[in-house]
């Protein structure tokens, strides 16, 4: 459980008065994936409004980085992941598969999300995250957001290769599927975060790409695929 004081969630694919049409239907939050530019507006306008943000998000320009920053401050948009220590600062990644990981000091003082595809997991971007949060300040909480199942996240031999050559323990998180593998976010954010020293993770239930109703999916919905946000703050 999170400090009462921290709060966070992730959107869903719909909700009332979005304005997204088509795939991206309807409360798509991304304006890099061919959506209507004023829709996306109307939608960060409406997210702030609906949920009654305390600020608009730090949106990122997010590239499969290793990168945290933090928001406090002016900082570069080219990231995977922000940090705040600041009450009514909000951080926010989106994602269509990817797995958001949701991280916070254990006394509320500090938050951060992170934006982990399997690049950003092989390439450290939770450790990068939870050097920025400070440990040495407190302990980390962390919470994992919706994000694709092992059962719909098929990959190459080399993805698997790669993340093994870099710690064998990622063995776990790979079963053979014919000529290829599929890699099981969860466990391998999972693996992560115990080597970083992080005894309590929370969610790992659901699954982007079949659960259609509720999430956008890229390997489902291909490149016309909308994003969900997935935000923290202190309260």
């Amino acid at each position: 459980m999170f400090p009462a004081n921290v709060k966070f969630f992730s959107t869903s694919r719909f909700i009332e008065n979005g304005a997204s049409n088509n795939n991206y239907a309807n409360f798509n939050l991304a304006n890099h994936v061919g959506d209507e530019p004023n829709a996306v507006l109307a939608n960060r306008q409406l997210l702030v409004s609906h949920y009654n943000l305390p600020a608009e998000p730090k949106w990122l320009d997010q590239c499969h980085s290793n990168i945290c920053v933090n928001v406090d401050s002016p900082f570069s948009l080219k990231a995977d992941a922000s940090i705040s220590q600041t009450p009514g600062v909000v951080c926010a990644v989106l994602t269509a598969d990817c797995l958001p990981v949701f991280l916070c000091r254990k006394d509320g003082s500090a938050v951060g999300v992170v934006h982990a595809g399997w690049r950003g997991l092989l390439g450290g971007v939770i450790e990068s995250s939870i050097k920025a949060l400070d440990a040495s300040k407190g302990g980390i909480l962390a919470h994992l957001g919706p994000g694709i199942s092992q059962d719909a996240f098929e990959v190459g031999a080399e993805v698997r290769e790669a993340f093994v050559d870099s710690n064998p323990d990622f063995e776990s998180a790979f079963i053979q599927f014919n000529n290829k593998y599929r890699l099981d976010l969860y466990n391998a954010a999972q693996i992560v975060l115990v080597g970083q020293g992080v005894k309590s993770i929370t969610g790992g239930a659901n699954c982007t790409y079949s659960e259609k109703n509720r999430y956008f999916s890229y390997r489902r919905d291909g490149e016309k695929s909308g994003r969900m946000a997935h935000l923290i703050w202190i309260a």
